[in-house]
């Protein structure tokens, strides 16, 4: 009896240790094969990329790809913009919705195919734009949209909503899945030709709770395009420290005087300078030529006129920029 008892404890601790052996060796057999796809998706695009979310790199607590922004974006990353074409209730509207789901399509997947690290879709087309609310209509219609573009594009999503509408596109992002909006005034007061734009830091941040939003990222503008501060003396730094500190900004942006413009890299510094911890985006005026110019204190860079050829996102020019963004980060 006790030879049995001593033989079935033996045997016990033999197909534990079995166990625990098959375990730890699955266990890094898994992450070896989860480097092996990291590093395929590094040679293929250049980058360390967030598509994959590897359950075992953060159970180890080393992620996969260096990220910032809580782990949304990768460093050094490039974010194009889908300029959509005039939403139902703006002046230009068509009066049909298919030529602006196809132009969204188009674009989108030509972004994806050139390795566009996320993408933002904006109602660029609705000129003139609101000065706050841009009405039921175009919140509407974005969030349809947005859906779709959730289905098409598998990197991170972001909702802008012009002129100032960040609580419409709050909601958008949250109906939709997106993962971030951006805001034109989150603090302070400019002057545009929409008039006085008002920051609504106050009211986006309430709204954000109320709806459990919380883990969709507001990009604040800081001395935003197409715009002039309204009061004189109240600088980048102070627009900069204000959005990071009190106005609830999880990147802060930084542009030139309009769409397309170079942004001058003295404003980034500033930028910079006041807010050491914030990430900053570049959010006009990007090219292959000045790509170099705003590193290091760029951590992405928005990009959308320059991307496209004949009006129409060119998916050559993504794959290209991308590349250029690989070989300035190394």
């Amino acid at each position: 009896m006790a030879d049995f008892s001593y033989n079935l404890l033996l045997d016990r601790i033999l197909a534990i240790t079995l166990f625990n052996f098959i375990h730890i060796l699955s266990y890094f057999w898994l992450v070896l094969y989860e480097l092996s796809l990291q590093r395929t998706w590094v040679k293929t695009n250049g980058l360390n990329f967030d598509y994959f979310h590897f359950p075992c790199g953060y159970y180890l607590g080393m992620p996969a790809a260096k990220k910032f922004i809580a782990g949304l974006l990768p460093k050094k990353c490039l974010l194009g913009v889908v300029h959509l074409p005039a939403l139902p209730g703006a002046p230009s509207y068509g009066g049909k919705l298919d030529p602006i789901r196809q132009s969204m399509r188009r674009d989108l997947l030509a972004l994806k195919k050139g390795g566009a690290h996320a993408v933002i879709i904006e109602n660029f087309g609705d000129a003139p734009f609101a000065a706050d609310s841009a009405g039921p209509a175009a919140v509407a219609c974005l969030t349809s949209l947005a859906c779709e573009a959730r289905e098409l594009f598998p990197g991170p999503l972001g909702i802008n909503l012009l002129r100032n509408d960040g609580v419409g596109a709050m909601a958008v992002a949250a109906a939709s899945g997106a993962d971030f909006i951006r805001v034109n005034v989150l603090v302070g007061a400019r002057l545009a030709d929409q008039g006085i734009l008002n920051g609504i830091a106050e009211k986006l941040l309430r709204f954000r709770k109320r709806i459990g939003a919380g883990h969709i990222r507001i990009f604040s503008d800081v001395d935003v395009k197409h715009s002039a501060p309204m009061a004189p003396g109240y600088t980048i730094e102070d627009e900069a420290r204000d959005a990071w500190e009190r106005g609830g900004a999880d990147a802060l942006i930084l542009s030139g005087a309009g769409t397309g413009h170079g942004t001058d890299p003295d404003h980034l510094r500033r930028a910079h300078t006041a807010a050491p911890r914030a990430p900053l985006l570049l959010g006009s005026g990007t090219t292959l030529d000045n790509l170099g110019d705003y590193l290091p204190e760029v951590s992405g860079f928005i990009v959308g006129t320059f991307l496209k050829r004949s009006g129409k996102i060119d998916s050559n020019r993504v794959r290209a920029f991308v590349r250029a963004l690989a070989k300035a980060h190394r």
